[in-house]
């Protein structure tokens, strides 16, 4: 693959060029907060979304009963304390008091029922339905405490309500709008909707009836979908953004030096990686798989996709994620790779197909690069960035595995839970098939299920510990992805924002967030 570098000027003027298709924006309050991000929004509805960034963003006007603060430590939101039944089945619910929707509706166990009610239908064909179905029956117990009764003991049951798809919307709200909800948010977030133009941006105000006193500090965010990478960073060079994420990695240092923003890295818990259909040929092979892993340069992908701000994945579930599993990255070995294409059959490699999910500059990079690479072993790979939509559509709505095109399809995953059952199971359990969950691998392990299901059972820390320590050193072994990089976040604000930063699984945290004019 060649590389060619243009000058930064060149770089600049041609994202300047590119900015002309923002000339049409809203009018902006004393106090705008712009915020340049790096993929359209699929919806305004966390229970219908399967991406990282529209569930964030429905977080200026949605909270859930729990959450994460910036050290990912599990916190009460809505929700001020609960119980536990011994058998683990029933969890009660004692509700904050005094908190309004915005539209003036008060939040209460009624509301939560309501919620809930909604997502564990099937028949509203939700896509957090998976997330949720556990879920029996939720009752009222008086106007502030609700009672949740689950089908199954589930150990991860509050952390999956910390989950930022587990929002709490006004049931006035739905009731009214039904299944336009996507489009009329409703919650009690410190903002309020106030206009939403698909292709160019999303904007908020400051809802007055916070609950919190003193928040929110700033009058109004404007989102802003922006997939070019360079002109997220020509929109901070110039002004027109106040915070920018992603950024593109190779423009890091020249954002540096100016002297009016604020360049942030740190760790996080996004995994990349390449899932393999392993019901076709000839991604059914375990040694084709493994011959992959080995074929492709973790390293010099870092380097070159991610600038460096990307490290080898070290195991399945990413470090900071509860009960991960480190290991030593796949090593780089092409010799080794074409010795178990030949042992499997391939000795003059295949020709296959690799999709992405998401078509920016630095997705397009990756599969460039694992195409060049995986060619060097003979394998011919014909590459396609996919929009949200088209990925809906060919990758995670198809019905059955047969009418699956899918072959070799990069993503990245983040456990918003903070816990190894949502790093596992959407991925790799036979449950998890599209259309239900993502594992696009179609990948199916009796004994990767069964440790599955049986760490949901116990609260025991020691017993869970072994039980996904099983599941990992199976599926690393089995080799159904290949095993990219893991990310470190890499953001930019200007020195007049402050408050706000993004959190180890990708989302945005904006609760303090303040401008100084």
């Amino acid at each position: 693959m060649s590389i060619v570098s243009l000058p930064k000027r060149t770089l600049l003027a041609a994202s300047l060029i590119a900015m002309a298709g923002f000339s049409a924006s809203p009018a902006f309050a004393a106090k705008d907060v712009v915020v340049a991000v790096y993929s359209n929004f699929t919806t305004l509805d966390p229970y219908d979304a399967n991406d990282t960034l529209s569930q964030a963003i429905s977080k200026s006007f949605y909270q859930g009963l729990f959450g994460f603060d910036k050290d990912a430590k599990l916190i009460n939101v809505l929700a001020e304390s609960y119980t536990t039944s011994e058998d683990g089945l029933t969890y009660t619910f004692k509700l904050r008091q005094g908190v309004k929707f915005h539209d003036g509706t008060d939040f209460n166990a009624e509301a939560v029922k309501a919620v809930f009610d909604r997502v564990t239908n099937p028949d509203n064909h939700l896509k957090r339905y998976n997330m949720f179905k556990r879920i029996a029956k939720t009752e009222v117990v008086d106007p502030y405490t609700v009672k949740i009764t689950l089908d199954a003991p589930y150990s991860a049951f509050i952390n999956s309500l910390a989950h930022p798809s587990a929002i709490m919307i006004s049931p006035a709200a739905l009731k009214k709008y039904g299944k336009e909800i996507a489009f009329h948010p409703v919650g009690t977030g410190p903002f309020q909707f106030e206009e939403w133009n698909a292709t160019d941006y999303m904007k908020v105000k400051k809802f007055d009836g916070y609950w919190k006193q003193g928040l929110p500090k700033v009058d109004t965010i404007t989102w802003r979908p922006v997939v070019e990478n360079n002109t997220r960073a020509a929109m901070m060079q110039t002004g027109e953004a106040h915070f920018a994420y992603t950024i593109p990695f190779e423009q890091a240092k020249l954002l540096e030096k100016n002297d009016k923003l604020v360049m942030v890295s740190s760790p996080s818990i996004i995994q990349r990686y390449v899932s393999l259909n392993v019901l076709q040929k000839p991604f059914d092979d375990v040694r084709v798989r493994q011959a992959l892993n080995y074929a492709v340069n973790k390293q010099a992908l870092a380097k070159v996709a991610f600038a460096g701000y990307a490290m080898p994945a070290e195991g399945v579930v990413p470090k900071g994620v509860d009960f991960a599993i480190s290991y030593n990255a796949w090593p780089y070995d092409p010799a080794k790779a074409k010795a178990l294409l030949k042992e499997a059959g391939y000795p003059d490699g295949f020709s296959t197909t690799l999709w992405a999910n998401g078509n920016n500059t630095t997705a397009q990079k990756v599969i460039q690069f694992v195409q060049q690479q995986l060619g060097q072993v003979g394998v011919k790979v014909q590459i396609e960035a996919m929009e949200p939509g088209q990925r809906v559509a060919k990758v995670e709505s198809v019905p059955t595995p047969d009418k699956a095109g899918v072959r070799m399809y990069y993503a990245g995953w983040s456990s918003s839970t903070m816990e190894s059952d949502f790093a596992l199971t959407p991925l790799l359990s036979k449950a998890s098939w599209p259309p239900k969950m993502f594992n696009t691998a179609y990948y199916s392990n009796e004994k990767v299920d069964n440790a599955l299901i049986e760490a949901l059972k116990t609260t025991n820390r020691d017993e869970k510990a072994k039980l996904y320590k099983e599941v990992q050193d199976q599926v690393w072994a089995d080799a159904p992805w290949i095993f990219l990089t893991t990310d470190q976040l890499l953001y930019v604000h200007s020195k007049a924002l402050s408050g706000m930063y993004i959190t180890l699984d990708g989302s945005f945290n904006f609760d303090d967030v303040d401008l100084k004019q």
